[in-house]
């Protein structure tokens, strides 16, 4: 090939590469998330999170409001009403490694909450738990639906009318051919946790995801957890509200640090703040209540 023939190919491709460029300019971009982002600053280092507001809507209105200062609580130590940034100074009171980092507790123990709880938010469809039997082949209770089978077991016997051990055991084969026809989604809601078929997504507690830590079901307040692991054990357990878009490796650090006995820090981390970033967007009103939990998460 001569000089002038390559040179004229060289140009031709060069030419062609652009027009694919521009080709690729003009398609539709994917549409950027409505999602409202929150800003975590910590002292070793900031966490950004998505929050998933159409999937946790309470939960998610639940958390901006008590960051920014625009829910009233109950102050834990003083037991008189506030309305300012809830999270501002709080510490990780419990960080471990190949598990998670947790926060927001007033008290910084894990006993403390905002005066109210409130409600789970899972679509128990969407994690397929309508499709998991509750006791699988072997006969055996289905991993996923774990201690809560006793409560199953509860609700049959008393919908059965066995009202003693003694009825009970007489009747055991009946409440067993029954317990077999439940999913494990049955288990759960008979357990007490809401399902609520309307929720357009399910998330899974995997690596990054920040979920509502409790003390059981419909315990939610102030405590959260952020995973350092996949947790599959606790799917549909802990509501996932969002997920860390930037800062993981703020967050692995703090699993790392030094901690005692119960899991709490040797030296303090604090929360210096969370706040929205950019525009402000609308959320739905977050649902209160005057009792009290207890949050934890379970390992």
């Amino acid at each position: 090939m001569s000089y002038r023939n390559a040179a004229a190919l060289a140009c031709a491709l060069i030419l062609l590469a652009s027009l694919n460029l521009m080709a690729q300019d003009s398609r539709p971009t994917s549409k950027p998330s409505a999602n409202p982002v929150v800003i975590m600053r910590t002292s070793m280092g900031d966490i950004e999170l998505e929050l998933f507001v159409s999937d946790a809507p309470k939960t998610v209105a639940n958390f901006i409001a008590l960051a920014e200062g625009k829910k009233e609580y109950t102050n834990a130590k003083t037991h008189m009403k506030e309305t300012k940034p809830f999270f501002d100074g709080l510490k990780f009171h419990r960080c471990i490694d190949q598990f998670m980092i947790q926060g927001g507790c007033p008290l910084g123990n894990g006993m403390g909450d905002p005066g109210y709880k409130f409600d789970d938010e899972f679509n128990y469809d969407l994690l397929g738990f309508d499709k998991m039997k509750a006791i699988d082949a072997s006969g055996r209770p289905h991993q996923m639906a774990g201690r809560e089978i006793q409560f199953a077991v509860q609700k049959i016997a008393k919908e059965l009318g066995i009202k003693s051990q003694e009825d009970f055991q007489k009747r055991r084969q009946e409440v067993m051919n029954k317990l077999n026809s439940w999913t494990v989604k049955d288990v759960m809601i008979a357990r007490g946790y809401k399902h609520n078929p309307k929720l357009p997504h399910a998330h899974k507690p995997k690596r990054g995801v920040i979920a509502m830590a409790n003390s059981g079901p419909n315990t939610n307040g102030s405590q959260f957890f952020i995973n350092v692991i996949d947790t599959p054990h606790l799917t549909g357990r802990h509501t996932v509200f969002g997920r860390v878009i930037k800062g993981m490796d703020v967050v692995d650090k703090i699993s790392k640090v030094a901690a005692d006995g119960q899991s709490k820090p040797n030296k303090a981390v604090f929360i210096k703040s969370v706040r929205l970033r950019g525009s402000k967007v609308a959320l739905p009103g977050a649902a209160t209540s005057t009792s009290k939990p207890t949050s934890r998460s379970r390992k």
